[in-house]
C-alpha cells in the first residue's frame, strides 16, 4: 500500500481544523505509515483454515429454556396476607 505523505497528513489536519506544527506533520506521517505497514502484514496472513467470525467472543446463550411449572398457588400466596378479599390482598387506600 502507498505511504502516507506529510502534504496528506497536513490536509487532513486542514479538514479536521486542528493547528499541527511541522514537527507534528513528521510524527503524525511516521505514524500512520508504522500502523499501514502492520496492516500490510496482516494481509499476508494466510487465513484460508480461519473462520470467519462477527465478534471476537464466541457468543452463546446462558438462560435457561423456558419450562412450565408449578407456581404458587392463590390459597398459598393470601395465607399469611394480614387482610384479603375476594382472594385478592386487600391494601388500604392511597386516593382519597
Amino acid at each position: 500500500m502507498a505511504e502516507v505523505t506529510k502534504k496528506e497528513v497536513e490536509h487532513i489536519a486542514d479538514l479536521v481544523r486542528i493547528a499541527v506544527s511541522d514537527k507534528e506533520v513528521e510524527t503524525y506521517t511516521a505514524h500512520i505509515n508504522t500502523v499501514i505497514e502492520y496492516a500490510d502484514k496482516l494481509g499476508e496472513l494466510n487465513t484460508d483454515d480461519v473462520e470467519p467470525t462477527k465478534h471476537g467472543i464466541v457468543l452463546e446463550n446462558v438462560l435457561r429454556t423456558d419450562e412450565v411449572t408449578q407456581s404458587v398457588t392463590q390459597e398459598e400466596a393470601l395465607r399469611n396476607a394480614p387482610d384479603k378479599q375476594d382472594g385478592h390482598f386487600k391494601v388500604p387506600s392511597v386516593m382519597e
